[in-house]
């Protein structure tokens, strides 16, 4: 976005020079960068712990044969026959948040931003990398069985309906599990498209430590794009009554399409993706403006993901992806020109009253990606009048995560685990009720409500979940009920995982 005065830009040129001049655009790994945050900041949260724990989540969200190093250990296998009612194995994957459902859409969105997360950060994480390639291969793994069978994706495993009126462990559970597929007859390119996008940003995060694995995923995303492009359609459209309310493709496919083929184009520098985006972008939604980042509309994703290649591999095709992702920047700077977007009293940002913590766990992963390639290419953002620097986004991404952390009116993590004060009794059905080892006596569908319904505390803590978070008043009832606020989710830690192993090295905490 342009500056309307040409003396306006000189000011602006001025001032990026004189943050040139002060070490602004250090890499955050650098000695320099973390010396002065430490200077500035005596009360930074533990972000390595942070780390620690919302990588150890997904160990908690498992699904299937649990391996001999599983750390959640309360959690027991689940799920082992799942995929036989359609003679297919589908065992493993994750359960999206507090049920025992495996929903394809939000698990590959999971993956995706967990590999995003590692290719961006990964180098950051130390000791923490080889848990968090651990819990992408675990997604991946389950995506390679959904997509073994050509022109056909197995996208969902159980009955929601069936699934929701009980309250049960998933090591219990003995609800349908009904098997959901979408193939050229009744297409999904928005499934299809996450699932190639998911496969292909994997590829790229097991590149030099598993090559072999990484060549299949990257073979199997590119045959699985090419099927969410050659047959078009939402999946929503043919499995209306088993994805709504719960995951329906409300943004359409066109998205995933743009997604998947970014994506595609960075794991494989192929110039058939860039001519794809070149060719199909307008008529796929990429100058629509959005200012949410989620499960459902991955527009803003593409475009900070396709800048880079402008930014700092100048690919001058792609040079209006910069402006389109410095129109989503300035709609979320508080005060700016061109702001949309809401924030609480308490400085939350605040998108919907529904698990809205995934937006702010999106949006600041966002913020300090683009930060990282706006350094590279030792540029800013301008929104109207104003300049925004990295060093302005990466603050906005530090409050939200400071927030999350406990940083707020109610001094309230909405991490599980993590300070003194968070979430006890989360909407979950697991972490809800005793463990087998605890209770190895079968657990029937309606007897756990009466745990449900409890004001006790979850006798399980599902170390590093991160909840729908507070209203938007900042109050925060800690209701098992209230599973709008009080409900994890994968797709809410995934891009966590890389905001927090930037924050952790920039600290010095790791």
């Amino acid at each position: 976005m342009s500056l309307p005065f040409p003396s306006s830009r000189l000011i602006a040129t001025f001032l990026v020079l004189l943050l040139l001049l002060s070490n602004v655009f250090s890499s955050p790994s650098s000695s320099s960068l973390r010396s002065v945050h430490q200077r500035h900041h005596l009360d930074n949260q533990n972000y390595k712990d942070a780390l620690t724990k919302s990588i150890l989540f997904f160990e908690g969200q498992r699904s299937g044969k649990l391996p001999p190093n599983q750390r959640m250990t309360w959690r027991s296998d689940s799920g082992l026959s799942d995929g036989s009612a359609l003679n297919v194995d589908l065992v493993g994957g994750y359960y999206d948040a507090g049920d025992n459902m495996k929903f394809g859409f939000p698990m590959a969105f999971t993956t995706t931003m967990l590999s995003w997360s590692l290719i961006e950060f990964g180098d950051l994480m130390n000791s923490e990398l080889p848990n968090a390639e651990d819990a992408v291969r675990w997604g991946t793994d389950f995506l390679l069985k959904a997509t073994s069978h050509p022109d056909t994706i197995y996208v969902q495993v159980g009955d929601p309906n069936m699934d929701h009126a009980c309250w049960e462990r998933p090591e219990d559970m003995d609800t349908p599990r009904s098997v959901f597929k979408v193939d050229k007859n009744n297409p999904g390119s928005d499934i299809a498209g996450e699932i190639a996008a998911a496969l292909a940003a994997a590829s790229i995060v097991f590149r030099k430590c598993d090559p072999s694995y990484s060549n299949l995923l990257l073979q199997r995303a590119i045959t699985v794009f090419t099927f969410a492009d050659k047959y078009r359609g939402p999946y929503s459209a043919g499995l209306k009554p088993e994805v709504c309310p719960f995951y329906c493709s409300y943004s359409g496919y066109q998205d995933e399409l743009l997604w998947g083929a970014a994506w595609l184009y960075k794991a494989t520098s192929n110039p058939t993706y860039l001519s794809y985006v070149q060719t199909n972008g307008r008529n796929l939604g990429a100058d629509e403006f959005d200012n949410i980042f989620s499960w459902d509309n991955k527009h803003v994703g593409a475009r900070i993901l396709l800048s880079k290649e402008f930014l700092i591999h100048n690919v001058k095709a792609l040079e209006e992806y910069k402006d389109h992702a410095d129109s989503f920047i300035c709609s979320v700077i508080p005060g700016a020109p061109f702001s949309s977007s809401q924030y609480t009293p308490g400085g939350l940002l605040f998108k919907m009253s529904g698990s809205n913590m995934q937006y702010v766990t999106s949006t600041s992963f966002l913020l300090l990606t683009y930060a990282k390639y706006l350094t590279s290419a030792r540029t800013v953002v301008y929104c109207g009048g104003s300049v925004v620097t990295p060093a302005r986004l990466r603050s906005i991404a530090k409050n939200q995560v400071d927030y999350l952390l406990g940083d707020n009116l109610l001094k309230m993590s909405y991490m599980v685990g993590y300070g003194s004060k968070y979430p006890r009794r989360i909407h979950h059905r697991g972490s809800s009720l005793p463990s087998v080892a605890a209770h190895p006596t079968k657990i029937q569908c309606h007897d756990g409500f009466s745990m449900f319904n409890s004001q006790s505390p979850n006798p399980n803590d599902l170390t590093g979940a991160v909840v729908g978070g507070p209203d938007q008043n900042d109050q925060f009832p800690d209701e098992r009920s209230d599973y709008q606020r009080s409900e994890p989710a994968t797709y809410i830690n995934a891009p966590l995982v890389g905001a927090l192993a930037y924050l952790a090295r920039s600290f010095g905490q790791v």
